[in-house]
C-alpha cells in the first residue's frame, strides 16, 4: 500500500521561541490552502532547532533552505517560491 507524500514541506520550529510566531504559520498554511496546493506543499512543525535568537525558523524541503527571523511578508516570499 502507497501513502502520499507532498513534493515540498515546510517545518518550522515548534520551540518556545519560534512558537510565539504562530501568525506566520498560519499564513503559510492559510496561502498554500488558498492556492489549492495542499496535496503539494505541507507544513510541519518540528522540535527546537535551537535556534532561539534567529526566531521564528523555517525549513523547505527538498530543496534544504532554511530562513530565520520570518515576517509575514517574508512568509509571502517563501509560498511564492514554493509554489513556483
Amino acid at each position: 500500500m502507497s501513502i502520499h507524500f507532498p513534493e515540498k514541506s515546510v517545518f518550522m520550529c515548534a520551540g518556545s521561541k519560534c512558537g510565539q510566531y504562530k501568525d506566520v504559520r498560519k499564513f503559510i498554511k492559510a496561502s498554500i490552502k488558498q492556492h489549492h496546493a495542499k496535496d503539494r506543499i505541507e507544513v510541519f512543525k518540528m522540535e527546537c532547532s535551537d535556534r532561539c535568537k534567529h526566531a521564528p525558523v523555517f525549513c523547505v524541503q527538498p530543496d534544504n533552505k532554511w530562513y530565520s527571523d520570518v515576517s509575514i511578508a517574508d512568509a509571502e516570499k517563501i509560498v511564492k517560491d514554493l509554489l513556483a
